[in-house]
């Protein structure tokens, strides 16, 4: 993968949005969902894999309005596309479940029936302290890894949000690139910009080639970390994964 098609990826460095349009689906041939429990807690969280073209509604109703179509297939590395899922609810007989949507404004939420979901739980989540400079993961509520960090300098400040979750892993595979071997676009976008880098200011959590920038403010929004701790991250993240990010 090219830092080009990286660079258009993800904002702040790393910018772009998802293809997501708000008509038109088409039913998965084998629906099947698994019982999930309850909001994300700091023990455990529930990610739905999108098992086909489906649409995001406002409310947990076929006449609901359309807030977009999710596509099964993550536009960046084609992966499978994995969301938070933000609570469940029976309406008429079927079962919804509400979603974290990689659209703006930052922590939208939309409803799908939860057949078209794939569900699983972790119990994997990050903290994100922008003031502290400082990446946390927590598994269970136990802090597994702290690492250092880069954040939005002042005029491209990280958003502040606790709805954000790991949209994709893109694997760079080259630790001499801008963007690191790594990189996390997040379901989150930049405050500041509306677009950068031919985006539309995607966020994300990337290694660097800077490394002497690492505890500083210099990103237009993204989180850089050292290429070893992103890394590190990389082995145990996989999409969904919740993420908040405090000032």
């Amino acid at each position: 993968m090219t830092r080009r098609l990286i660079a258009g990826a993800v904002a702040a460095a790393c910018a772009a949005g998802l293809a997501w349009s708000a008509s038109g689906q088409a039913a998965p041939s084998r629906p099947a969902v698994e019982a999930a429990s309850g909001p994300p807690t700091p023990r455990v969280a529930w990610v739905g894999r999108v098992l086909g073209p489906v649409t995001a509604r406002v409310a947990p109703r076929r006449s609901a309005r359309a807030r977009a179509v999710v596509q099964p297939f993550a536009p960046f590395t084609q992966g499978a596309t994995e969301l938070l899922v933000t609570r469940t609810t029976t309406e008429a007989g079927r079962r919804w479940a509400e979603v974290l949507l990689p659209i703006r404004p930052n922590g939208v939420r939309g409803w799908v029936p939860a057949g078209y979901l794939r569900m699983r739980s972790t119990k994997l989540r990050i903290v994100i302290d922008v003031s502290e400079r400082r990446l946390t993961l927590f598994r269970s509520n136990r802090p597994v890894l702290r690492a250092p960090i880069a954040v939005g300098k002042p005029g491209t400040e990280t958003p502040i949000n606790d709805d954000f979750a790991i949209a994709e892993r893109i694997l760079t595979r080259t630790p001499g690139a801008f963007l690191g071997p790594v990189v996390f676009p997040l379901t989150g976008y930049s405050e500041k910009l509306n677009e950068f880098a031919g985006g539309n200011g995607r966020v994300a959590i990337h290694g660097t080639s800077l490394p002497g920038l690492i505890g500083t403010a210099a990103s237009n929004g993204c989180i850089r970390m050292r290429n070893q701790d992103v890394v590190r991250l990389s082995r145990v993240v996989r999409p969904g994964t919740p993420v908040k990010i405090r000032g």
